[in-house]
């Protein structure tokens, strides 16, 4: 039953609307609806001449569906997608289209269709559940919102002329961070009477990479209290940093043959090698916090674009950068200057998930390990629990410069709680939705 009424819904709320959108013009909506209109008004055919006018525009339909049937529109398609986009910002595209037919065609539509557009059983199976407090109907009209992936509005073509080729510039607004995934295009050809589109469906699956959004924040500058890293040269290397110079001395058996000075040889007629030392790195973290039940939340989509904003801003200083939250390999990646970091951190974010099936306190021990690197530290947490007040309490016990930020949809009930934690090196912020972009301005002017 439940699987009946999930088919009906999706038929009535997506499929049906996508094919009227396909298959219509606007003036073949206008015919519809004066079908529809004409065909009420005329039921009772002894008192009203209606149902000639609705028979009238019935055959216009027909006449407009039947010359379709004769219509064999060809067309070889390729789309172009930039490698990333970007939440909320327009993404253009190309779109080259190859008319194979001797024949013209004119006012064609070019229409997109992605992947995953519509919610899943599943999501309808856990809706479906009764829970207290929860309105069915706003919590499924809020989950077809979800899946929408973007706004692809229709491209028009004016003429596309025999066996010609044409480019034209596609756009689409993404709305989710993540992988949006194109499935089919569809070319909707009209008929003579610009009623009815004959529609030519091509699979062309491909995809892109969405990031997530990010506001502008002013420039902030971290502590930089230099710290040892272990990890010598490897690590040296994998950031960008190599061991530095400090003096030259004479060979000692098991010396590396690549640490001798060969001019110095030379000069002295003796083996001399360089001695180095390794160099002390400033060092930041960030800490997202992912832990949460629900498998999408807007809390969560505002945490990874505020921690997309500022770790942006962070690379752009000479320091090293711990990214630290739940679905990263050991929790944590370490990133450098010198390799164009930015993008690397941006496509980590924009695959994030919540993390379901573990608690908050997983990310203690890591954090733990991790303490006598970090120079400073950026906590984006969604929550005021006792799990987070450990971490925090953890920061301050190490005398580690700190900045918590909390989301949250009651900033003043959430605000006297925090007065406790604040400090010269720890302050905790409350950010407010809908109030993000202010918040970070003062949050930012005051580090």
């Amino acid at each position: 039953m439940n699987l009946f009424f999930y088919r009906l819904f999706r038929f009535l709320g997506y499929s049906l609307r996508q094919w009227l959108k396909r298959r219509f013009t606007p003036l073949g909506v206008g015919v519809l609806v004066f079908v529809i209109i004409s065909g009420l008004v005329g039921l009772d055919t002894q008192r009203s001449l209606s149902y000639q006018v609705f028979a009238l525009a019935c055959l216009l339909l027909v006449v407009s569906i039947v010359a379709i049937a004769f219509s064999r529109p060809r067309f070889q398609v390729r789309r172009l997608l930039p490698r990333f986009g970007t939440v909320g910002l327009p993404l253009p595209y190309r779109v080259t289209i190859q008319n194979t037919t001797p024949k013209n065609f004119r006012k064609l539509r070019l229409i997109e269709a992605f992947a995953h557009s519509f919610p899943s059983f599943e999501d309808y199976l856990d809706i479906s559940r009764p829970r207290k407090g929860r309105n069915q109907a706003q919590s499924w009209g809020k989950l077809i919102v979800q899946a929408q992936r973007a706004i692809a509005p229709a491209v028009g073509i004016p003429v596309l002329a025999a066996q010609a080729m044409t480019e034209i510039k596609g756009e689409i607004t993404p709305l989710r961070r993540g992988l949006l995934q194109f499935e089919t295009m569809t070319l909707a050809c009209p008929d003579p009477l610009g009623i009815f589109n004959a529609c030519i469906r091509l699979p062309l699956p491909q995809s892109v990479l969405i990031l997530p959004k990010r506001y502008p924040v002013p420039s902030f500058q971290l502590p930089e209290r230099q710290w040892y890293q272990p990890g010598g040269l490897s690590l040296a290397l994998s950031v960008g940093e190599s061991e530095e110079f400090w003096s030259l001395r004479d060979y000692r058996p098991g010396d590396s043959p690549r640490k001798v000075h060969w001019k110095s040889w030379a000069k002295l007629g003796k083996p001399v090698v360089r001695e180095e030392q390794a160099e002390y790195f400033v060092h930041h973290a960030l800490v997202l916090d992912t832990f949460q039940p629900e498998s999408f939340s807007e809390i969560l989509e505002e945490a990874i674009s505020v921690a997309a904003s500022l770790a942006c801003e962070m690379q752009n200083q000479e320091s090293l950068l711990d990214l630290i939250f739940s679905g990263l390999g050991g929790g944590y990646v370490t990133l450098g200057r010198g390799l164009g970091q930015t993008e690397r951190i941006l496509e980590l974010l924009a695959s994030v998930v919540p993390c379901q099936d573990q608690p908050f306190d997983s990310l203690l021990p890591i954090m733990q390990n991790r303490l006598p690197l970090f120079s400073s530290c950026i906590c984006i947490l969604l929550t005021w629990d006792e799990a987070r007040q450990t971490l925090v309490k953890q920061l301050q016990s190490a005398n580690i410069p700190t900045w918590v930020l909390i989301l949250t949809r009651d900033r003043h009930t959430l605000s006297p709680m925090l007065e406790d934690y604040q400090s010269h090196l720890m302050r905790v912020y409350p950010l407010p939705l809908g109030h993000i972009q202010p918040g970070l301005q003062t949050i930012c002017n005051s580090i």
